[in-house]
């Protein structure tokens, strides 16, 4: 491999001006590109009138991922608007250029009979997607085309912009943080007023949902929370619907489902709202029983309850696997911390594909949190990752993978980027005979606790106070992680539009859910959860207890998880003329969950999904019936079999998106995909 420097990320650590003339750069090279490919299609070898159209999207592709990831993580405002703005152009001239007759003719006239089947797959699709984009049709037809695609980019803008904009709070008594563990208390000190602030920020809010003991304050912040994006985005929304329907229809589909769902696994609507049924209908008794199961429970409390309410759900489950397993999450905690939890996912995925994380500590980054790695092989450097984990004001609150560039064989190396919002390790302070926590200890020493800083001035140690997560964090991590491999490992294809997670979308998410397992293998867990101070590993028996509780509210969280998939959908199969969204949205909740649509919320107004995903939610379960069924491969070889992890690297990884998903499945597996492996996991208890 020639030696390639990850330089991709230059463009955040400077000015907002050179962040746009950097994006200006991109949209020159591609144009440059485009026009090579016009000169040469008569008079140059079919091959490089073909890497002419893959260098033309990857420098358009590569500014606008860049531009997403400065809008979502950059800590200046002026910044995240130059993005925001830089996204729109480069959107802009995509569309343009899948409108191009010429590009469309050009492509059309290759000849590949010669060439291997991955480049001729690479042109296949490169033509339907030109077809699907418009580009055969006449020349008003394609105008209107493109008036509606930038619609789309700007009330999708607006639409995320409200949402992530639109934190609210509840004040309360200092007595709401009753339940909540001490590090959450002190995090939330009393203001002058005499109370404390809870936002509708992840980090805020699901400890509270989890752990506070009064209902009245968890439904306030429930409430709150279910009225982000009101009413801003109602009109959004609408626009956003409309706007798809008509330029789905122009394109000569019946709806925006059947358009987005055509190049898809599932192929069509229908089959997806096939595919949603039938998760609906395999949950559908355990639903019942788990919510039976937390009304009981509830009623040994309240002997006179007639039902859970939504605000409950968490706390409910919570305490029920606490009485019903013997589990305290709290108690976990001590066993994730923050530092040493980084270092398992690092450890443990080295060890899996036989590679390395090199810190790197020169690395231009638009933020002091930001950590950098050079992923290597050997000698031999993979690509880049940076690691931006904790909250702050104006960043994205969930947690992704955002691409910094995709890479192509021998010309780019893959960089990408992980946003999530993992507790941060305190300040440092002052403390007599204590500790010093928050640094994770090199893997030869897990065992043993970090030694004290002392100072000789003062006698006294210096404490970080530790930055302890919970187990479903810890899940979190291995899932966005997963992503980041994916990207990574497959980022070395021969065409860039080829490289990394480029597969259908509803694959995209099984690799990463695939990964989730090793959140909850005792030998994977165990070499990373140690308690805080006794340097204790993770029990056995309460990793038992914890698989035992995971399945506790399963068929709750099934059902959750088919409402917003059936409301996606069911979204985008409408004409949007009068369509009451919230009503519908109120009827898919009450038939899919147990819980009644609350009046005067708003869920599907801070749905972010309906954004990215639009009418394609459903991809999230779709994988995960791929991902348990491919973790089947690791269960008879064992979880660190380096035969199974490299046969996976090679067989699913790798290709990223220069084959069928379902051919990856089934070069890995030896067989086509089955459901078995998820009914036996929803139905395991």
């Amino acid at each position: 491999m020639p030696h390639l420097e990850p330089l991709a990320a230059r463009p955040l650590a400077g000015s907002p001006q050179a962040f746009a003339e950097s994006s200006a750069r991109a949209i020159t090279a591609a144009r440059a590109h485009v026009a090579s490919l016009k000169a040469g299609a008569s008079g140059r070898a079919d091959r490089a009138v073909l890497a002419d159209y893959d260098d033309a999207m990857a420098a358009l592709s590569n500014a606008s991922a860049l531009a997403s990831l400065a809008k979502n993580a950059h800590p200046d405002p002026a910044m995240r608007q130059t993005a925001e703005r830089c996204e729109a152009e480069l959107e802009a001239v995509t569309t343009e250029l899948s409108l191009d007759p010429e590009i469309f003719a050009a492509l059309e006239a290759l000849e590949l009979d010669g060439e291997d089947a991955v480049t001729r797959r690479f042109l296949s699709h490169a033509l339907r997607d030109l077809r699907r984009a418009g580009v055969d049709r006449d020349a008003a037809t394609r105008q209107r085309i493109k008036a509606l695609n930038e619609a789309l980019v700007r009330t999708g803008q607006d639409f995320g912009r409200n949402i992530r904009e639109d934190v609210r709070f509840v004040d309360l008594a200092p007595a709401a943080l009753d339940g909540l563990p001490e590090d959450y208390v002190r995090g939330h000190p009393v203001r002058p007023d005499g109370t404390v602030r809870i936002t509708t920020e992840y980090p805020d809010l699901i400890p509270f949902m989890t752990y506070a003991r009064s209902a009245q304050a968890r439904e306030a912040l429930w409430r709150v929370n279910r009225q982000r994006g009101h009413p801003a985005n109602a009109a959004v929304l609408d626009g956003l619907l409309a706007t798809r329907h008509a330029l789905a229809t122009l394109l000569g589909f019946p709806h925006w489902a059947a358009y987005v769902t055509a190049d898809k696994m599932t192929g069509s609507a229908e089959r997806a709202a096939e595919f949603i049924e039938k998760i609906a209908a395999a949950s559908a008794d355990r639903c019942q029983r788990d919510h039976q199961q937390l009304l009981d429970f509830k009623r040994r409390r309240d002997p006179g309850a007639a039902r859970v309410d939504p605000w409950e759900l968490a706390y409910l489950e919570d305490q029920l696997r606490a009485d019903a397993a013997q589990l305290d999450s709290q108690a976990l905690r001590p066993y994730f911390e923050f530092g040493r939890v980084q270092q398992g996912v690092l450890d443990i995925t080295a060890r899996l594909f036989g590679i390395r994380y090199v810190p790197v500590h020169d690395a231009p980054v638009w933020h002091p949190d930001v950590q950098v790695f050079d992923v290597c092989q050997g000698d031999t450097r993979l690509g880049r990752i940076f690691l931006d984990l904790h909250p702050r004001d104006g960043k994205y609150a969930h947690a992704a993978q955002f691409t910094v560039c995709s890479g192509q064989r021998d010309r780019l190396l893959p960089e990408g980027a992980l946003l999530c919002n993992f507790p941060r390790p305190g300040a440092e302070q002052p403390s007599k005979n204590r500790r010093r926590f928050g640094a994770a200890p090199p893997p030869s020493a897990a065992s043993e606790e970090p030694s004290a800083a002392s100072s000789a001035e003062s006698g006294f140690s210096t404490v970080v106070e530790p930055a302890l997560m919970l187990h479903r964090d810890v899940v979190t991590f291995f899932h966005e992680f997963g992503h980041l491999l994916h990207h990574v490992l497959g980022g070395h294809t021969e065409w860039a539009s080829q490289s990394g997670v480029r597969t259908e979308w509803d694959f995209v998410e099984a690799p990463s859910q695939l990964l989730e397992e090793w959140a909850w293998h005792p030998e994977s867990l165990r070499s990373f959860a140690r308690h805080l101070h006794t340097g204790e590993a993770l029990p056995a028996d309460t990793i038992s207890r914890m698989r035992a509780a995971e399945g506790l509210g399963k068929g709750i969280q099934v059902r959750q998880q088919m409402f917003y998939a059936a409301l996606s959908l069911q979204l985008h199969q409408r004409d949007p003329t009068g369509l009451d969204v919230a009503a519908l949205a109120a009827e898919l909740q009450s038939r899919y969950t147990p819980f009644p649509h609350v009046p005067d919320t708003y869920f599907h107004l801070a749905f972010g999904h309906l954004d990215g995903y639009s009418a394609i939610y459903y991809t999230y379960m779709w994988s995960l019936v791929l991902a348990k069924d491919l973790f089947t491969a690791f269960e008879d070889a064992g979880p660190f079999s380096a035969e199974t992890a490299s046969r996976y690297r090679r067989a699913v990884l790798e290709p990223g998106g220069s084959a069928d998903a379902a051919q990856l499945v089934e070069a890995f597996l030896g067989r086509p995909s089955s459901f078995v492996a998820y009914q036996r996991w929803l139905d395991a208890r």
